[in-house]
């Protein structure tokens, strides 16, 4: 019979940090495929999003919700080409997969504009819902990466995420002081013509 101590010699060192496995991905694992498809997924995203946010900001009455969405288009590009890195740190073309979720919400955010009435605050309520909704499925879905990124060893990639994570986290609470701040309050007082 083997000793405890023994059958322990024999298993393979692992680096853990946090609990995270630090090594090289298996280059046919099935996370790293899963992985590369989500990647796509949200790269379709951020590029369906930079057609998408002129029109949420043209639709937008508040000087202040219009800035919100001018400053996250220009961040939003940035994300594009932060994805464009983590697919090149994987030897792999950057390439989209169109995003269904994505689709869905923004064209719930086109039919919120299409029901609401132009220069209200009531569009602008909206357009707050349905900006936050993207950010909180862009909190998702990059929150998910960052930590697949790191059980797979790629920790390049989940510090490169990570900051896209944490910009998605502040464009959310920036919506919800836009909101709460003034909008809300515009809104409850406003009455069907």
């Amino acid at each position: 019979m083997e000793s405890t101590k023994s059958a322990a010699a024999k298993k393979p060192a692992v680096k853990k940090e946090s609990g995270i496995k630090n090594s090289s991905p298996v280059q046919d694992s099935m996370l790293l495929e899963f992985f590369h498809g989500e990647l796509k997924d949200i790269y379709w995203a951020e590029k369906h999003l930079v057609k998408t946010l002129p029109k949420m900001t043209k639709a937008a009455t508040s000087a202040a919700l219009k800035a919100a969405f001018t400053d996250h288009l220009a961040q939003t590009k940035v994300h594009c080409e932060r994805l464009e890195q983590v697919f090149g740190i994987l030897n792999k073309k950057p390439q989209a997969k169109k995003c269904d979720a994505m689709d869905g919400i923004t064209k719930e955010g086109e039919g919120i504009i299409e029901e609401t009435e132009a220069g209200t605050a009531t569009r602008d309520v909206g357009l707050i819902f349905a900006g936050q909704k993207v950010e909180h499925y862009e909190i998702a879905t990059y929150g998910g990466l960052v930590q697949l990124a790191k059980t797979l060893g790629l920790q390049d990639c989940a510090d490169i995420m990570l900051q896209t994570l944490n910009e998605e986290k502040k464009a959310d609470e920036g919506l919800t002081e836009i909101a709460e701040n003034d909008i809300n309050y515009q809104s409850s007082e406003e009455t069907k013509k």
